[in-house]
């Protein structure tokens, strides 16, 4: 795996950002669907990846040596914590692509645990 940088992150952004300018113009609903499966998948869909990424975010400020003990700080990593949880709840957005492939009848299936989710 290659060296994760600042740049390596924007790539991900940007290529989120052509996604959604892409289902800004109207594409046959079967398709922008096989897109947005990934993002939504219940065990490794984007919900569930920036939970983790926030609460090991919280971790890493919480254990390094270097942070200061203050209040400040330890409500710093709460408000972490809290938008991790937050964000793990929206998991459920998953049970709406169930809805939508009985809609348009897609064969197309995620399998879990087929991502990058730790």
């Amino acid at each position: 795996m290659p060296a994760l940088t600042p740049d390596t992150i924007r790539t991900a952004t940007e290529t989120l950002s052509l996604l959604t300018d892409y289902l800004r113009e109207s594409p046959d609903p079967e398709e922008a669907l096989a897109l947005v499966e990934p993002l939504l998948d219940e065990y490794t869909g984007l919900p569930v990846q920036l939970a983790d990424t926030l609460r090991a975010l919280a971790r890493a400020v919480q254990d390094h040596p270097d942070t200061p003990r203050t209040v400040e700080v330890g409500l710093l990593i709460t408000d972490l914590r809290t938008a991790a949880w937050e964000q793990a709840d929206e998991h459920t957005l998953h049970y709406v692509l169930d809805g939508l492939r009985g809609l348009y009848g897609s064969a197309v299936a995620t399998e879990p645990g087929s991502g990058w989710c730790r």
